[in-house]
């Protein structure tokens, strides 16, 4: 069955379980074009969203921020999921080191990746918390908080120091304890490539 075959099984599947006024609508040929979900992006929605870092720093916006500001920033946007240090949860651990030798992610699955133990590039936690966080307002933060944030969670890894200011100028510099571990996949074809 074709894709617009699919849509269109499915379409006619939701629509007899629908009231009579919103079947007669569907029975138009091809997609409707109105789903009546969700709403248009605002203006400020999409600005938000419209930041690509890159792990070379290009793409970070002006501005700046430090340890001290995330934690404060940290308790008040990120602790209810992360917990007050970025340990405790419930959701993702963002603090933790170990294994402090070897990178044995791909033999133990069980092992918790955090930014300290497995993200490559430090400018990519800017571009994440831009992004999606927090969970239920991503995209709200300004570019400072980001970049305190960033500093806070950069520092209980231990990877920079509680005074160190971190913007688009420093980041980029912060070189994190996973930035070697990776290679570029360079296989060809086999089972193993899905």
């Amino acid at each position: 069955m074709t894709r617009a075959g699919i849509l269109r099984t499915a379409l006619l599947a939701v629509a007899a379980g629908a009231p009579a006024h919103v079947r007669r609508a569907d029975h138009r040929p091809g997609p409707p074009a109105h789903y009546a979900l969700g709403r248009p992006a605002t203006t400020e929605e999409i600005r938000a969203m419209d930041v690509t870092v890159m792990p070379d720093g290009i793409g970070l916006p002006a501005g700046s921020g430090t340890a001290v500001q995330g934690a404060a920033i940290f308790r008040q946007r990120c602790a209810r999921c992360h917990g007050p240090t970025g340990v405790e949860g419930p959701f993702d651990r963002l603090v933790g080191r170990e294994p402090r030798q070897g990178f044995p992610f791909g033999r133990d699955a069980s092992l918790v990746r955090t930014i300290g133990n497995y993200w490559p590039y430090a400018t990519t936690v800017y571009d994440y918390i831009n992004r999606a966080m927090p969970y239920d307002a991503p995209g709200s933060l300004k570019p400072n908080e980001v970049y305190a944030l960033a500093a806070f969670l950069l520092w209980r890894n231990e990877i920079i120091a509680d005074t160190a200011t971190i913007d688009a100028r420093t980041l980029p510099r912060v070189r994190m304890p996973a930035r070697d571990r990776f290679v570029v996949d360079n296989r060809r074809g086999g089972p193993e490539i899905r």
